[in-house]
């Protein structure tokens, strides 16, 4: 199958992970599939800075997810996900993102905010001395406004590019995979780190996103991801 894009770092295809299979041949899994949580922005909620959405395709369930990490077996994988739905086999250990002050706002009936995502970390990991927090932050101040990665790239799960950097440089060398590669933010960390990886994009829109900003000179780590 020929690449959506390609360049000395990346490779991107468009298409379904389940048929598109070239990424199973990467040695680290870093991705960020469908939470199994139904997620959607309905227009009420719309402000002048938080877009309505219909929802991530295949986010009915937890499906996607474990297919590709069942497909991808016992090697290092990183899969963001949901502390509201069922947790993957194989768990080693969980990441906690901890967002800007204005996440999770919507759908807080509590006082407290929805502000933090997992990141699952499942497969064989190289045994380490305990050195880093498992609470990650990112430099980025809001996940909202027209200059978060969301209101950069128009996917609403945009991930900062220096919490993926962060991740990929704590994570074992070799090819980095990425099944479900959205606006490319996992992409363009790998680049920005001098590594390479593979992507495959269900949605053409959002490869068009994740192909120019691979394409740009001028990869940014910290806000404006």
């Amino acid at each position: 199958m020929n690449p959506y894009y390609q360049d000395e770092w990346v490779t991107l295809y468009h298409g379904d992970c389940r048929e598109v299979r070239e990424w199973l041949s990467a040695d680290v899994l870093a991705m960020d599939p469908p939470y199994g949580i139904k997620w959607r922005k309905g227009e009420w909620v719309n402000n002048g800075t938080s877009r309505s959405h219909d929802g991530i395709e295949n986010d009915e369930s937890t499906e996607a997810r474990d297919w590709a990490l069942a497909e991808w077996g016992a090697r290092p994988a990183l899969s963001f996900g949901s502390l509201y739905a069922p947790f993957p086999d194989g768990l080693r250990h969980l990441l906690i993102w901890e967002k800007p002050m204005d996440a999770g706002v919507i759908g807080s009936t509590t006082g407290y905010r929805r502000d933090v995502e997992a990141v699952f970390m499942c497969g064989d990991w190289p045994k380490r001395g305990a050195a880093w927090g498992s609470v990650l932050r990112s430099a980025i101040g809001s996940v909202g406004n027209p200059y978060s990665p969301a209101g950069r790239t128009g996917h609403p799960h945009a991930k900062p590019v220096d919490l993926m950097c962060r991740l990929l440089e704590r994570a074992p060398l070799g090819i980095v995979a990425d099944p479900f590669a959205g606006s490319g933010s996992t992409l363009v960390a790998v680049k920005a780190l001098g590594r390479n990886a593979i992507g495959v994009e269900l949605k053409e829109q959002y490869c068009e996103v994740a192909a120019l900003r691979l394409s740009q000179n001028v990869l940014a780590l910290g806000g404006a991801a």
